[in-house]
């Protein structure tokens, strides 16, 4: 069927495959339930063990709330057993309960189980169905009351329900004497000894760290599934878009600037006649506490960053497909198409924020929409099977239909561009060109306007072999059309005859979008994520580029300003922070999932998805060679600090051991350490190559002694005066104040200290890089966080000199580099960024703001307070601030449109602090 990947097979019916559904359904809700049984017995396992422990030794149990950590003990119980269990305290709607999943279906599925992004939920048909909805309820509801039973039988005995079997007799009696701290995940009790330099942990505090991140530069492109969001503007800087940043990239300065305003994935972009404003859209998303956030259309000027407008909030059902600004009318209204099932169309004069028309287009796919450049009254779309004809009149739209007459019927009428007399031009999925007039003939009294219909004197024109997929008209009156799979590009003369052409490398892959640039060179954007500038002599150069699939692995180079990702599009690339060019890149033959650097720097290792792990000459990208543990993931790689030894985190829930040699080149097996009972999620050496702290899929934390043979340490309380040499690790003393109230245990995916150990960077599965003070060793400690992403972030390192963090998403498969400024200098930098952004504009463009306006960046506090000598009269480039547009200084949306501030936000002291507005 068409629109559909697959089809079913004939002999079996829709009610035989709905019944097998509800089936698999049905049983797979039976083993949820089973699961969550299993979890709770095993939690009152532990509370009969405790009971019986205490029981022996009476007098330790007595000595259980006093002494040093007391307060901690019950603070840790208070706080996140009890939210675990459905009692007072922050509560999930059912929003957030259908996006979580158990801790055994994480173990079994790893990272899939992540945060989808918005790009995968605009691609479907639906979210999903209220059947699978109702069966998640239904098993989160059977679990919270399961394991309320369990709170309220420890509630009952006022004492924390202890431990596992692993913990030894002397562990139980320091937890008797208060020596350690006590969280709850899922149910499931975390016990961390308190170090003996904490002489009283009533004294520990948790503060905002007084470093803060600026966004300094993002890779990559989004273009393997959007079309026409590449454009050059008057500053010379290239506008397009990946996650929830729009790009605006300098490449002749190699600079960047940044809007920040979406909340979530920008699927589609449009340049104002003007040039200087434009308007994202972006689809629907769901914040961390399940709360919707709407899809909405945001109209910003590209000279000061700052948001103008923000139109159709509570409107658009499931995201923007496409918009365009008026041409004739100087760009005073905005159509967008919803993304929905019936694509509505929607006409806006943005500057009032009112919407003036709507009307449903088609249930097919709608793949474009456009003004006419000389009619104000003539709106086109097209898309699957269809090319419509709007006549704009007041309040209503009337819809014609183009007419083929004898031509047949493509399937996909992909898109669409004007001539100078009026006529349309359309590239459709047969690869032909299709030129449309208006029809001469007088449209009858009453029945609307004129349909358009394919000019007679002009026979289709064979244009690409596999679909025409984007045109562009050059300042010349010729236009360019590009293949979406036979790669061309064609410069058509004023008769549409064929003048020129080139092909774009298959390496780059098919073409996406594009546009005129400087002089003869055009700019192009492709399904492999490049943007590309060329010319019909020179060729292609490479201006943007970055992975195309989900992004996990990351590692940075030990004394240089070098980082590498890994991706499961196979791609294994180096790159450099200064310059933020690609040192280079290397196809292997599986999925990366993680990567460590040699201490030396000379070698990096790569893990993968089967089990196998590549060793690469971080210099010339050579493999060095290939070894194998297990056959499942594996989700770390980690060296010692002499480079002596190196240890592998598999799913198979071991660690392999390797002794290595030849400044890792050569690697022999050392041992296993064998005793967690899920897969290994993080792990950590100590300075001395002795030890290694662990973490699990099911919350464990172990530590092992190396030298003795990989031995599990029974005695925890042993270790918890270990300086670890690197701090990777989600649980833990010195960390567990990251883990938001209610956590289920898969909201954080990565976790690091800085080398000068005074930060920790978080990365979690709500779209937000946090920052940290380390140690963080109090409950609900504060942050600043940071959006940019727009799907789970999955990865973050610093810098070896700790000057930056590197963040990577997962579906949004972008990379982005923070700068670490101290509060002062932030606001010092930023004020010098933007008067030198300022200046590289034409004066007549760069419309000042009012007087008066304060800018603001990724800081709470004003930093350049702007008063002209004299203030300059309103123009039609820059509408004066109003009632219904927003000043130039805040790029937020207020708290009443439901969306959460798209940039730095402490939590929870920088609360109540006005609107901040995006890095520039």
């Amino acid at each position: 069927m068409d629109g559909y990947t697959g089809s079913l097979d004939d002999s079996m019916s829709a009610t035989s495959v709905s019944d097998v559904n509800d089936r698999l359904s049905a049983l797979e809700l039976r083993v949820q339930q089973q699961e969550d049984e299993l979890m709770v017995m095993k939690a009152a396992l532990a509370d009969v063990l405790r009971r019986l422990a205490a029981s022996e030794d009476l007098a330790a149990s007595k000595k259980q709330h006093g002494g040093k950590g007391g307060a901690a003990m019950r603070e840790a119980y208070s706080v996140s057993c009890i939210s675990n269990g459905g009692t007072p305290g922050r509560k999930r709607d059912s929003a957030s309960v259908t996006r979580k999943e158990t801790v055994s279906s994480a173990a079994k599925r790893g990272p899939s189980v992540k945060r989808s992004s918005g790009m995968e939920r605009s691609q479907s048909s639906t979210w999903d169905s209220a059947e699978k909805n109702r069966n998640k309820l239904v098993k989160a509801a059977s679990t919270s009351k399961l394991l309320a039973k369990v709170v309220k039988n420890a509630d009952k005995h006022k004492d924390p329900v202890v431990s596992q079997a692993k913990m030894s007799t002397r562990e139980k009696n320091s937890l008797a004497e208060g020596n350690a701290i006590k969280m709850f995940m899922r149910g499931r009790p975390i016990t961390m000894f308190i170090p003996s330099d904490v002489e009283n942990y009533d004294d520990v505090r948790a503060e905002l760290p007084p470093e803060r991140l600026k966004l300094e530069w993002v890779y990559g492109y989004r273009g393997r599934d959007c079309r026409a969001n590449v454009y050059l503007l008057p500053t010379g800087e290239i506008v397009y878009f990946i996650a929830s940043v729009a790009v605006l990239f300098n490449y002749e300065e190699r600079t960047q600037r940044h809007y920040l305003g979406h909340t979530d994935c920008i699927k589609c972009l449009a340049i104002h006649p003007d040039k200087i404003r434009i308007a994202t859209g972006q689809i629907a998303g769901v914040d961390k506490d399940g709360r919707a956030l709407q899809p909405h259309v945001r109209v910003w000027d590209s000279v000061s960053l700052s948001t103008l407008q923000v139109i159709g909030l509570g409107t658009f059902e499931r995201g923007v497909g496409s918009l365009a600004f008026s041409k004739a009318d100087s760009g005073q209204h905005l159509s967008v198409i919803d993304d929905c099932n019936d694509h509505m169309l929607t006409v806006w004069d943005w500057q009032k924020k009112s919407k003036i028309a709507e009307i449903k287009t088609t249930t097919d796919v709608v793949l474009a929409v456009e003004f006419h450049p000389t009619d104000p009254n003539i709106i086109v779309t097209c898309g699957k099977f269809h090319i419509f004809f709007w006549t704009w009149n007041g309040n209503s739209l009337l819809r014609k239909q183009g007419l083929f007459g004898s031509h047949d019927r493509p399937k996909f009428i992909q898109c669409l561009t004007f001539r100078s007399n009026g006529d349309i031009v359309t590239g459709d999925s047969a690869g032909q060109l299709l030129v449309w007039t208006r029809n001469s003939a007088e449209a009858p009294p009453g029945k609307g306007p004129q349909a358009f219909q394919m000019r007679t004197d002009l026979r289709p024109i064979e244009a690409h072999e596999k679909g025409v997929f984007c045109m562009c008209d050059m300042r010349s009156g010729t236009l360019l059309t590009g293949g979406g799979k036979d790669r061309r590009i064609i410069l058509w003369n004023h008769e549409l005859h064929q003048d020129r052409e080139i092909e774009v490398p298959d390496q780059y892959g098919n073409i996406r979008a594009l546009s005129e640039g400087k002089g003869e060179e055009f700019l192009v954007g492709t399904s492999r994520n490049f943007v590309l500038r060329g010319t019909f002599n020179d060729g292609f150069q490479v201006e943007v580029q970055g992975h195309t699939d989900e992004l996990w692995g990351l590692a940075t180079h030990p004394s240089r300003e070098l980082f590498l990702t890994c991706a499961q599009d196979q791609l294994v690339c180096l790159w450099n922070s200064v310059d933020h060019s690609l040192q280079w890149s290397r196809t292997l033959e599986e999925h990366g999932h993680c990567a460590e650097f040699h201490p030396s720097g000379s070698v990096v290792v790569i893990g993968t998805h089967s089990g196998r792990w590549f060793v690469l000459d971080a210099e010339s990208k050579d493999l060095v060679g290939i070894h194998t543990d297990g056959n499942e993931q594996l989700s770390v790689l980690r060296f010692s600090v002499d480079g002596s030894m190196l240890a592998v985190g598999s799913h198979d829930n071991f660690i392999y051991l390797y002794n290595v040699s030849e400044q890792g080149r050569r690697y022999s097996r050392y041992g296993k350490c064998t005793g967690h009972s899920s897969y290994i999620t993080h792990l950590d050496w100590s300075p001395d190559n002795k030890f290694i702290m662990s973490n699990s899929g099911d919350y464990e934390i172990l530590y092992w002694d190396i030298q003795n043979s990989c031995q599990l340490i029974r005695n925890r309380s042993e270790c918890k005066d270990i300086d670890w040499a690197t701090y990777t690790c989600v649980l833990g003393y010195h960390v567990f104040g990251v883990w938001p109230e209610g956590s289920d245990g898969t909201d954080i995916n990565a976790l690091i200290r800085s080398h000068n150990r005074k930060v920790i960077a978080l990365a979690d599965d709500f779209c937000k890089v946090h920052l940290f003070a380390y140690p963080c060793s109090r409950f609900k400690a504060p942050s600043h966080k940071y959006s940019a992403h727009s799907s789970h972030v999955t990865n973050v390192s610093f810098l070896y000199s700790d000057s930056h963090l590197i963040s990577t998403g997962g579906k949004d498969t972008s990379i982005m580099q923070w700068r670490l400024v101290k509060k002062s200098s932030l606001s010092l930098a930023d004020g010098q960024v933007s008067k030198s952004a300022q200046r590289r504009l034409d004066p007549v463009l760069a419309t000042p703001p009012p007087a008066g306006t304060t800018l603001t960046t990724g800081n709470p506090e004003p930093l350049v307070q702007i008063v002209p000598e004299v203030a300059p009269p309103p123009s039609e480039l820059t509408p004066p601030p109003s009632e219904s547009t927003p000043p130039p200084s805040d790029s937020t949306v207020s708290l009443k449109d439901s969306l959460e501030t798209s940039d730095d936000t402490a939590t929870p002291s920088d609360e109540g602090l006005p609107p901040l507005t995006p890095p520039s």
